[in-house]
């Protein structure tokens, strides 16, 4: 049976309303900080496309007002499933902005678990957004997607053991891996992700059972074959 739900979300990023709109409402901007590999065609009634590990979503972009408002819908499903996103941009004294997320629609049979999902998901998006914008202002991200099956191998452990982590893992804790290099701190941390922080990349790390994820954002010089790197690091940890 079908559900219909609503989230929203209200977070004050230090950056201006036109750096705040360049991060949501451009495909580089979102590359910086989402998930997957974006395009945003600039216009009310252009598409919004998605492709994460080779699956690839579109959605109709409903609004379009610069340093304002940007809303996106993807097509209903013979089920009736839909999704739909809205970004309002409010300027503050002192270079900050009030981004305000709503993000509403229906939801198909399993629509516990996939709610609890996205509610459980978008403050740690906004706190990369935030990471993003206070970190590396102005630059441009290029995102790294890996996925592997884990196994009967705990993938959380496993991951903290690779990167130099303890066992239990909070925000200022140092993480270090040396092939593919990584040095930095962590940022975020729950039972189902971690990110770190590194001068030149935001890292998250997801683990489920069975199942290991990472979503990376690399702002350095060299990024060419990160992405097949750090797949081979990955799938070599659950070998």
């Amino acid at each position: 049976m079908s559900r219909p739900f609503e989230i929203g979300l209200e977070r004050v990023l230090p950056a201006s309303p036109e750096e705040v709109w360049d991060a949501i409402a451009t495909g580089p901007g979102i590359d910086s900080w989402f998930m997957g590999r974006n395009e945003v065609e600039p216009r009310a009634g252009g598409t919004a496309a998605m492709d994460t590990g080779g699956r690839r979503e579109e959605a109709v972009i409903t609004a379009y007002e610069p340093g304002r408002r940007f809303a996106t819908r993807t097509a209903t499903a013979e089920d009736g499933r839909f999704m739909a996103f809205e970004y309002l941009i409010e300027g503050r004294d002192g270079g900050s902005t009030v981004l305000r997320v709503v993000h509403s629609g229906v939801l198909g049979d399993d629509w516990e678990d996939e709610y609890d999902a996205l509610r459980r998901g978008w403050p740690f998006h906004l706190r990369t957004l935030h990471e993003y914008l206070a970190h590396f202002p102005g630059r441009t991200g290029v995102p790294v997607f890996a996925f592997t099956q884990t196994g009967e191998q705990d993938a959380k452990a496993t991951l903290h053991q690779a990167l130099s982590l303890p066992d239990t893992v909070a925000p200022g804790t140092r993480a270090h891996a040396d092939a593919p290099p990584l040095d930095g701190v962590v940022t975020w941390a729950d039972d189902e992700r971690f990110a770190v922080r590194t001068p030149d990349g935001l890292y998250t790390f997801h683990h489920a059972p069975g199942v290991a994820v990472m979503f990376h954002h690399l702002f350095g010089p060299d990024t060419d074959g990160a992405e097949t790197a750090w797949q081979h690091w990955l799938t070599g940890l659950f070998t």
